[in-house]
């Protein structure tokens, strides 16, 4: 089977524009760049080269999910401080960077690139190649590569509006006195764009790339109509919604029904899916939930940063999950946990016999005080191997477990790399994107023939699988919206979702108090003690991004966000 290093290299060789430009310096006509193969194949893959994950490339090894209730970062010089202390600006967004490129220029160059390849693009240069035997085969994966890269530019735009609300769609590419006198369009404009985009071209994508020429890691239909679904939910919520927010949420809960009425995906019991084998690496490409993923080449940088300090080679600590979110697992009755209950704080993460007492998604999330990993017990508690008063050792009391692969060999000289695929998009996510926007649209146990399934029974297949009871109570649509933002959170956390739910939702201010633990050892027990960790700032501006001010500088039609002038 082909494995994505096509990509990849298309990636590393084809960075940027100077390869789409084609002039006589390179060699190459732009009728000659147009009429191989070879040359329009890696341009559709170079295409690939921004996809998003979150595994803290961009801030410096810091998660987004730090700059939210759910994390913390160990060390207060990076630059995710810069976002709750309210110190970043339209100069200085160094939180969403890599290698000095902002997002804003990352993916406007991409699409730039995209929109050359769609204009320019014409099977009349390749008909020179028509008595070549794999003429056939070759022009069917160009005719696929086409509508590939119009996916992933609706990809790049919906990544663009969530950061920056209203910006310039271009569909064309444009000369520079062009680019640099462009309007902003609406949010929801854009995000309607990528709707439509993604659902014109879903039926002629294949369900899996395997059926289709033997290759993985590409654009499939179900990815299409996933990318859609999600917009169509950004596109409703208060954040970006601008008109008949019923109609919005409607829209939004169709686009996920018609990724269940697939029939493609499903939600295996969490201990027989491969999305949380502890090998990770290559293992979670095997889910039947996986709709579509970033991937990366073998390393050990994501354990590295993240395992205990002095766990290891080189460990250094890194995100750690907050009390606010362990206090989101409830208990494995489905009880929500609650610290004035003494038996949940005597029995906060095992019973007496040493049995399981919260939702297992926590277990596969987080490391706590007394817990194993790669043969080593995790002591967090104050004294203890891993706990205060290490320097550098987790400030709530917590590491993190999730994506971290615990079968990389971290000590030299025998150190063993594993590959790192980011889940940007999976069924459980749609399950709850649906639940979400049909409960908001009308009510939790709503069907009809066009959602065939309640708001309810999507929530509790999500649930189900994990191993938890069905939800309890949340009759009614208040309650239920509960219901499913607490899902959202420990189902998807770490997954960079947090982030821009808090923004989507406008519920900025759940990030402004954090919390951890502080654990006694007293004999053979530990006491377990509630402490705020960490006052942050929080500021409505934050619901968007600021617009890089160089942007801002050479085009004055570009308005800054509110709050960031």
């Amino acid at each position: 089977m082909k494995k994505l290093a096509l990509i990849i290299a298309a990636s590393l060789t084809l960075g940027g524009c100077d390869f789409l430009d084609f002039d006589e310096s390179q060699g190459k006509t732009q009728e000659e760049a147009y009429g191989y193969f070879d040359n329009v194949l890696a341009l559709g893959n170079a295409a690939y080269r921004s996809l998003p994950d979150d595994f803290g490339d961009h801030i410096g090894g810091a998660l987004r999910e730090a700059a939210t209730d759910n994390a913390v970062y160990t060390w207060e010089n990076n630059a995710v401080y810069d976002i709750y202390n309210d110190v970043w600006s339209p100069l200085s967004t160094g939180i969403d960077e890599q290698n000095n490129t902002t997002k804003w220029s990352e993916y406007y160059q991409v699409i730039y690139d995209i929109n050359m390849f769609l204009r320019d693009y014409s099977e009349e240069n390749l008909e020179r190649h028509k008595w070549d035997s794999n003429y056939p085969d070759n022009i069917e994966k160009a005719r696929m590569s086409l509508r590939e890269v119009r996916v992933l530019r609706a990809l790049y735009y919906f990544e663009l509006v969530k950061r920056y609300g209203d910006v310039p769609l271009l569909t064309e590419p444009m000369e520079l006195d062009e680019i640099n006198s462009v309007t902003k369009t609406k949010a929801t404009e854009i995000l309607n764009f990528v709707a439509t985009e993604c659902a014109s071209v879903a039926d002629e994508l294949p369900l899996s790339h395997n059926d289709f020429f033997g290759e993985t890691g590409r654009v499939t239909k179900g990815a299409a109509l996933a990318i859609r679904a999600r917009a169509l939910l950004y596109a409703a919520s208060p954040l970006l919604c601008d008109g008949d927010a019923s109609a919005a949420w409607k829209a939004a809960a169709e686009a996920a029904h018609d990724v269940i009425a697939m029939n493609y995906y499903s939600l295996p019991a969490i201990d027989e899916d491969p999305l949380y084998d502890p090998n990770l690496g290559d293992a979670v490409l095997k889910s039947p939930q996986l709709i579509f993923e970033t991937r990366n080449n073998a390393s050990l940088t994501f354990e590295t940063r993240n395992l205990p300090i002095g766990f290891a080679n080189g460990t250094n600590s890194g995100n750690t999950p907050t009390q606010n979110l362990v206090d989101e697992f409830e208990m494995k009755d489905g009880t929500p946990f609650s610290w004035n209950n003494a038996t949940h704080v005597q029995n906060m993460y095992y019973d007496k016999a040493g049995n399981p007492t919260r939702d297992p998604r926590f277990y596969r999330t987080v490391l706590a005080n007394g817990m194993k990993f790669m043969k080593t017990q995790i002591d967090t508690y104050e004294g203890g191997r891993f706990g205060a008063p290490v320097t550098g050792a987790t400030l709530t009391g917590y590491y993190l477990k999730k994506l971290v692969n615990e079968t990389v060999v971290l000590t030299p000289p025998n150190t063993v790399s594993k590959n790192h695929h980011f889940p940007t998009y999976r069924y459980a996510e749609v399950l709850l994107n649906y639940a979400e926007a049909l409960n908001e649209w009308q009510g939790p146990d709503y069907t009809d023939a066009n959602c065939t399934i309640s708001a309810r029974q999507a929530l509790n297949q999500v649930r189900q699988a994990a191993g938890m009871p069905d939800v309890k109570g949340a009759g009614d649509q208040n309650s239920f919206r509960t219901a499913v933002r607490h899902e959202r959170r420990v189902e998807l956390a770490f997954e960079d979702h947090r982030f821009w739910d808090i923004r989507r939702w406008k519920i900025g201010n759940v990030v402004e108090q954090i919390y951890g633990v502080h654990i006694r050892k007293n004999g053979a027990t530990f006491e377990y003690t509630r402490q705020l960790v960490q006052n942050r700032i929080w500021k409505d501006k934050m619901y968007l991004y600021p617009i890089p001010q160089n942007e801002t500088f050479v085009n004055p039609n570009l308005t800054q966000n509110p709050g960031w002038e």
